[in-house]
């Protein structure tokens, strides 16, 4: 069994420990001036009247000059709207105290999502050459309670396990057609804010923050380097503090656990599929704003049962951003895997150390034109914390699938290997995205790296193209080809169009 009692029992004396009780004031007095603070003196010849335009007639265009032209768009809206509609201005007219004249009740239900569908050739090897077409539909159902409180659920229901409905009809591995129904959730959570709902309750404004989830649940840490994964169990935050004296302007420290559906490349089962039912995780990640840059540090522990019983490992990882010099935006991250201690002599899967350093130009058209090149070391297999892909996969385009139709990339573990990629991409007007990118992966020890004897150096050029042709579909195309040594080359072109709705 899982030590879930120590978990649970870690994860609520964490959360308690975030709440500082404060006692409000009955009566808070006349306002009064900051300490520290100090009246400036002015003059009344300093002001003056508004502006007077009677003798001017009104002009909507003028109106609309005075903001570059702009005008408001057509937004999509939400395929089902309930109580009240998404974004909707003025009163609302069915809200309630239920729970507190501090915490209105004001119930509003959406359905919302996309439809993707693509068609593409891959080829990933020997015997893996296909064509096909291949659609994926996501849909999130979202019931907001009160403002800092809601339930949310989201399903893919023509998926499974990672396989789309696709038609297959070209190729060495045409497989015809293959059908999907699946309603099973991806996620259910609810969320919401301790200080809110305990003032609401009382009464009274709240006096703390302490924002929390649990079920099944997303979280997504370091750009989805470090985690990436929908979890049953929950997390809590100390958020939004600061600290003139140590230089810190904002910070938040999550604490968070997963008693289920928690993945690692770490733990596959026999047939190469990873596990999701036999690991727990807890952890704790901070943001922290300081030394004119962003800190980001995690740490957390993933526990094995049953046949996963030896794979228990901690990783830990560490990352700082910033601009420098008004012409360099940089984050280095460093992440350590360790603890592993795999019973008699079994391959170690979770050991080892990643460098990041990834770096984008900012030129004289900082918004649209970034050219960028990112880079990484690993030695050994660092994983990480959960997750169902690899280390890499924020490294290029290159290093990346399409998450439907199985579009070639690089090895994306990162282990025992550097390199990088180094591209450019050209937002035009934020209207069209065009990427093009190199990328390279070399192995550092070559053919006597244990288990990955099929792996060499591996060399990639991909491009991506993606444009709005309305304010609800989109449509992209990637192509890539790479070369790698000891086994077979692969290559793709792909062409999706994507409804979002």
């Amino acid at each position: 069994m899982l030590r879930l009692t120590k978990l649970a029992s870690l994860f609520l004396v964490s959360g308690l420990l975030f709440i500082t009780p404060v006692n409000a004031a009955e009566d808070l007095g006349p306002r009064k001036m900051s300490p520290g603070l100090k009246e400036v003196e002015t003059k009344d010849s300093y002001f003056g009247p508004d502006p007077q335009y009677e003798d001017k007639p009104y002009s909507p265009e003028a109106q609309y000059k005075i903001y570059g032209g702009k005008r408001a768009l057509r937004t999509p809206r939400p395929i089902f709207e309930l109580f009240r509609p998404l974004y909707s201005e003025g009163e609302y007219s069915n809200t309630s105290d239920a729970v507190g004249g501090t915490n209105l009740f004001e119930p509003q239900f959406t359905m919302f999502g996309d439809f993707r569908t693509a068609v593409a050739h891959n080829s990933n090897g020997e015997n893996k050459d296909v064509t096909q077409i291949a659609a994926r539909l996501n849909l999130n159902l979202d019931l907001k309670l009160t403002g800092t409180e809601r339930i949310h659920a989201s399903i893919q229901p023509i998926d499974s396990n990672g396989q789309f409905t696709r038609k297959e009809f070209g190729g060495a591995d045409e497989d015809g057609t293959t059908t999907f129904l699946d309603l099973n959730l991806e996620t259910l959570f609810f969320e919401g804010d301790v200080g809110s709902i305990v003032g609401g309750l009382a009464g009274e404004w709240s006096t703390f923050d302490l924002p929390f989830t649990f079920g099944l649940t997303p979280l997504l840490f370091q750009n989805g380097i470090y985690a990436e994964d929908a979890i049953v169990g929950g997390a809590a935050s100390w958020a939004a503090k600061s600290s003139p004296s140590l230089g810190i302007t904002n910070m938040d420290i999550t604490g968070f656990f997963g008693i289920d559906k928690v993945t690692s490349p770490a733990a596959k089962n026999a047939d190469g599929v990873l596990d999701d039912d036999d690991l727990a995780v807890f952890g704790l990640a901070t943001f922290i704003e300081a030394n004119t840059g962003y800190w980001e540090a995690n740490w957390g522990f993933v526990e094995g049962d049953s046949t996963f019983e030896d794979i228990d490992y901690h990783t830990a990882m560490l990352a700082y951003s910033r601009r420098y010099g008004g012409w360099l935006s940089n984050s280095v991250r460093a992440l350590y895997t360790f603890g592993q201690d795999r019973d008699g002599s079994a391959q170690q899967t979770a050991d080892g150390f990643m460098l990041f350093a990834e770096n984008s130009l900012i030129t004289h058209l900082p918004s649209t034109l970034v050219p960028y090149f990112n880079f990484f070391y690993g030695q050994d297999r660092p994983q990480p914390l959960m997750d169902g892909t690899g280390l890499l996969k924020n490294t290029g385009i290159n290093y990346e699938t399409d998450g439907l139709t199985g579009f070639p990339k690089l090895d994306d573990s990162g282990h025992d290997s550097f390199g990088g990629a180094i591209g450019i991409q050209y937002l035009f007007s934020l209207n069209r995205q065009v990427v093009f990118e190199i990328a390279s992966t070399q192995m550092l020890n070559g053919d006597d790296v244990p288990g990955r004897a099929t792996v060499g150096d591996q060399y990639a050029v991909g491009a991506r193209f993606q444009q709005p042709i309305s304010a609800t579909w989109i449509v992209r195309a990637d192509a890539m080809v790479g070369r790698l040594q000891n086994t077979d080359d692969v290559a793709g072109m792909r062409f999706e169009l994507r409804k979002k709705f």
